[in-house]
């Protein structure tokens, strides 16, 4: 368990320290507790790891000013456990269900019990995330995801993939863009 907080430390300050995220944006999680604890995944979850997470994912948004999205295993069709307030203010609908870990895996199960007010919402479109476990947050994400490639690429044994986006570059050749659009467009 060491080893796993030392990783979710590291991953979140190069979150932090990326400059990518601003105040509101929503970032979304994706994980398999099963594949941080070095198993296949949906087949040994653990709410002890997931605390670890969310604590770092909380520290995130304290430090970021990010909302948060917790997204299920595919027994809940990869919904997505957000703040009541979050849903309101984005105008997403409501969807019933309560993730436990059998279905909607045991880190949406952990968040869904430590959060304020929590709901499960179908769909979002996020502005950055992270996946830890390969658990396919692309369905998740705005167009035009910009992968990100952090020096700290596991959390125990799992696989970190993380993402931000930019908007779309339009107009073909005769069309003038931002510069910093130009500058990160391919990192």
């Amino acid at each position: 368990m060491d080893q796993i907080k030392q990783h979710v430390t590291a991953v979140i300050d190069e979150w932090i320290n990326s400059g990518y995220l601003n105040e509101g944006d929503l970032f979304v999680i994706g994980c398999s507790t099963s594949e941080v604890a070095g198993e296949r995944i949906g087949t040994s979850g653990s709410e002890a790891i997931a605390e670890i997470i969310f604590d770092g994912m909380k520290r995130l948004q304290q430090e970021t000013g990010v909302e948060l999205a917790f997204q299920c295993c595919e027994h809940l069709n990869r919904a997505l456990v957000v703040e009541k307030t979050t849903m309101i203010q984005r105008g997403y609908e409501q969807v019933t269900a309560v993730p436990v870990p059998t279905a909607g895996g045991s880190m949406a199960s952990y968040a869904y019990k430590h959060m304020e007010k929590p709901v499960l919402v179908e769909h979002i479109k996020a502005d950055a995330g992270i996946d830890i476990g390969e658990t396919m947050i692309g369905m998740q994400i705005k167009h035009v995801a910009v992968p990100l490639r952090f020096s700290e690429r596991k959390i125990g044994a799992a696989r970190v993939n993380a993402a931000r986006t930019r908007p779309k570059l339009i107009g073909g050749k005769r069309a003038v863009y931002p510069e910093e659009q130009l500058n990160n467009k391919c990192k």
